[in-house]
């Protein structure tokens, strides 16, 4: 198995690393000085632009999309080196390069299956940065790790739809640059659990749409358009919208949660590859009961477990990344499930370690380590929780020792 970056991947990886060097890292102040003295939690500020700017210049554009035409033409593989590296910069860098969920995900599911006339009114914005989408599937009052739970409906009326329903986590939606979502509703109750969902192109500025409210993560706010609650009462769009066919929802969401579970992964990777540089850096500095905190045995106990569980979870995902080039997403399903258990855990664990080793300074921003841990801890819920992919993963490992029928 070989688990080597292409040339092209060399050269970006190259590029993307003096990119993080020379624009992004020395950004992040500025990005939230921004966002402050907007007094808008959802401002969209300038340096993101000059950052874009500046990543299309060096060909760090669509990183994530395989197709030469629109994106950079990389294997997943490829990819995984180049998202570890953003992920460094969660808040800055995916967006800077276009990289950034749910637009990812959406944009992966307008090149497979919209029409013609889907990706020229929504994918090529999106494609181009110029705009900002949502993904409406998740709801407040069900078991949505259950995709077979939801209770929003899509009726046809003539040549229209009819949307009705109550969403949450709704990532980007609360964005003034968010012009449109991809809704997943019920549209054929009487299918069987697998075929009576379907998805929709949802423009925000449709009369029913209305955001509820934005939603806290672990009491904080996060920009980008937020994960608010958002409502559709009678909410109508031409049967033109529907993507793919009616009863397809569910197909569609496979289909789009597969990469996006990966690239989360990948991008944890290098959440905690920061939080393992500073966490090293502020033990050699800090010095409670008259040593620095890296002569003290606890801390040789952290940092070496620390950097052997993110070997273990890098090399699980560009195993994962490999098969999914080889074999495809259906063929590295069970590997997509076991690092999205793995890495999600592994990062939250590390990036922990580094907050003890900061004392109070850790649960401020004065680091980015409380967002990056309270963004790994979500993610052991988003895109399906732990139980979810240990589920699957513990019924594939009984299923070797049944007997053949």
């Amino acid at each position: 198995m070989d688990l080597r970056l292409s040339e092209r991947g060399q050269q970006l990886q190259a590029e993307l690393l003096d990119f993080m060097d020379a624009w992004v890292y020395p950004n992040e102040a500025r990005f939230h000085a921004e966002i402050d003295a907007s007094g808008d939690r959802h401002f969209h500020p300038p340096v993101i632009e000059e950052l874009k700017a500046e990543a299309r210049r060096r060909g760090l554009w669509n990183l994530f999309l395989p197709d030469e035409e629109h994106g950079a033409g990389l294997s997943n593989l490829d990819y995984a080196y180049l998202a570890e590296i953003t992920g460094r910069s969660p808040l800055i860098a995916p967006v800077a390069t276009n990289c950034a969920a749910p637009d990812t995900g959406n944009m992966e599911v307008l090149h497979l299956f919209g029409t013609p006339e889907q990706q020229q009114r929504w994918l090529h914005p999106l494609l181009e940065g110029e705009i900002r989408s949502a993904f409406f599937m998740t709801e407040p009052d069900v078991a949505s790790s259950d995709a077979r739970n939801i209770g929003a409906r899509i009726e046809r009326d003539g040549d229209e739809y009819v949307i009705n329903g109550r969403k949450w986590w709704s990532s980007g939606a609360s964005s003034a640059r968010c012009e449109i979502g991809i809704f997943m509703g019920v549209s054929n109750p009487d299918n069987d659990p697998y075929h009576q969902q379907s998805m929709i192109l949802v423009p925000m500025d449709t009369p029913g749409v209305r955001i509820v409210r934005d939603l806290p993560v672990f009491g904080h706010y996060d920009g980008h358009g937020g994960h608010p609650e958002v409502e559709f009462v009678d909410v109508r769009v031409p049967a033109g919208n529907l993507l793919a066919g009616e009863g397809d929802g569910f197909m569609i969401a496979q289909q789009r949660l597969g990469p996006g579970r990966i690239h989360h992964c990948m991008r944890l990777i290098g959440m905690a590859e920061r939080g393992f540089d500073l966490m090293v850096q502020r033990s050699m500095v800090r010095e409670p009961f008259g040593k620095p905190i890296a002569r003290q045995g606890v801390f040789h106990h952290w940092l070496a477990q620390a950097r052997v569980r993110i070997e273990q979870a890098r090399l699980l995902t560009l195993k994962t990344a490999h098969l999914m080039d080889t074999v495809g997403n259906k063929g590295a399903r069970m590997e997509i499930a076991a690092i999205k258990i793995v890495a999600p855990s592994m990062a939250e664990w590390v990036l922990d370690k580094a907050i003890q080793t900061y004392g109070g300074a850790g649960f401020t921003n004065d680091t980015p380590l409380a967002l990056m841990w309270a963004h790994a801890r979500t993610l052991r819920m988003a895109d399906g929780p732990d139980e979810v992919h240990e589920m699957a993963l513990a019924r594939r490992e009984i299923k070797r020792y049944l007997p053949q029928q």
